[in-house]
């Protein structure tokens, strides 16, 4: 039997939140039949500079993190420099069209500068079939908002911009649905699995893909309330190698994170990625710790506000705030769920360290809220219904192919750098 349709899904491998959400979403698509292509949006550019892009970004994170905070900062308040990053990526358009095949149907974001190039095309006609964006963070950064993209799907509780004239959609969070079954797993095993103790409070550390943010200072902040750290140091062999000693639980990338998460009591996390959607969605309590600069800081406020998760804003608050969380129990109910309304007392108040009324980092202006209550909609099901509403992409405009000013993509890599607003796992 012929499939459905074919779809698109466009990501980076800037950290892992957003190949993982675009992962998600190819294998729930795939289910339902149809024909899905994965694109990473950093191919189009040539490998050295791909490599570059990444390697610096990554850099700005460990080494600079005060000056990514103040450029997250900027750029929330303004849409001149989108404008500006727009322009500079617009020699890239073609080449994205061209990848795109004849017979698609719809084309996923899950990576904020693939709006850039596709919103254009598709608003000035040269992309007939619809754009749709998951959004990997609890905060839509100016650099996802392009003219020309259909819907954005936001996780409940996301904010944006009230002056943002887009189309909204509330959905569940992309996790895999192994977090949420992992509640039948049993905790002793789950530990044997891990080689961890049995006895004890277990903490979870994570600091994404990447292990970035203060993560020495954190394990053994964490230890010092009595909790034994559990630490997962991504892909950062540097860091697991400085963690890592007796009697220490240090760990690398971890394939089965349902199984880890059913062997520990909370998790402390730094970003509000996809690790603490994972871990709200397998029920387990969350407590911010150390946030990052730019996103990180930004979806803490939301997420504490919320009362999704509780932000310890400094050293002396982290174990009361863990002591707290423990004494309540799993969260109730996730976040594809209507949680109950955040009270001033939700989260304790963390001082000069931590957030004061909204965060400085988070979204500018005044956040829009109605979406807040609205029921959340299956992101798969919305992409597949455009998908089988629409015509076929048909073939890129034939055209003679442009030629790209090195100095110019250099200046786009350094700005696409500089914006970009995280979706570290």
């Amino acid at each position: 039997m012929a499939h459905p349709g074919r779809i698109v899904v466009v990501s980076a491998d800037i950290g892992a939140g957003h190949d993982r959400a675009a992962d998600e979403l190819a294998e729930r698509l795939r289910g339902r039949g149809f024909q899905v292509d994965r694109l990473n949006l950093l191919h189009l550019l040539p490998g050295p500079v791909h490599r570059a892009v990444r390697e610096t970004y990554r850099g700005v994170l460990h080494r600079l993190p005060q000056g990514y905070h103040l450029l997250f900062r900027l750029t929330s308040r303004s849409r001149v420099s989108v404008r500006v990053i727009r322009a500079l990526l617009r020699p890239f358009r073609a080449r994205i069209r061209r990848r795109i095949p004849p017979d698609t149907r719809a084309v996923v974001t899950t990576y904020p500068f693939a709006n850039q190039l596709l919103g254009p095309l598709r608003r000035g006609g040269r992309l007939r079939v619809p754009i749709l964006t998951y959004v990997t963070d609890f905060v839509v950064h100016p650099t996802w908002l392009a003219p020309g993209v259909d819907v954005y799907c936001t996780m409940r509780h996301a904010e944006l911009r009230r002056d943002a004239d887009v189309d909204v959609a509330v959905v569940e969070p992309l996790v895999s649905r192994a977090f949420a079954g992992s509640a039948g797993l049993d905790r002793r095993r789950a530990r044997e699995r891990f080689g961890l103790p049995h006895d004890g409070v277990l903490a979870l550390v994570v600091a994404g893909s990447w292990g970035v943010g203060e993560m020495a200072a954190t394990v053994a902040e964490v230890g010092a309330t009595g909790a034994r750290p559990v630490v997962v140091c991504g892909r950062n062999g540097s860091l697991r190698r400085r963690l890592s000693g007796p009697g220490r639980h240090v760990l690398g990338w971890v394939d089965d994170m349902p199984t880890l998460m059913r062997a520990v009591d909370v998790v402390v996390e730094n970003a509000g990625g996809l690790t603490c959607q994972e871990a709200l969605a397998a029920g387990v309590p969350v407590v911010t710790y150390r946030p990052l600069p730019g996103h990180g800081r930004a979806n803490a406020d939301v997420l504490a506000r919320s009362g999704l998760t509780r932000w310890a804003g400094t050293p002396e608050q982290l174990g009361p705030v863990l002591a707290a969380v423990l004494d309540a129990g799993p969260p109730a109910p996730p976040p594809h769920r209507a949680p109950p309304p955040a009270t001033a007392g939700s989260r304790p108040d963390p001082g000069p360290e931590g957030p004061a009324g909204r965060c400085a980092g988070g979204a500018s202006g005044d956040p829009a809220g109605p979406r807040a209550g609205a029921m959340p909609e299956d992101p798969v099901g919305l992409v597949a219904e455009a998908a089988r509403r629409a015509a076929p992409a048909g073939p890129a405009d034939p055209g003679r192919r442009p030629l790209l000013d090195p100095v110019g993509d250099a200046v786009a890599v350094v700005a696409a750098l500089l914006q970009s607003t995280g979706g570290l796992r």
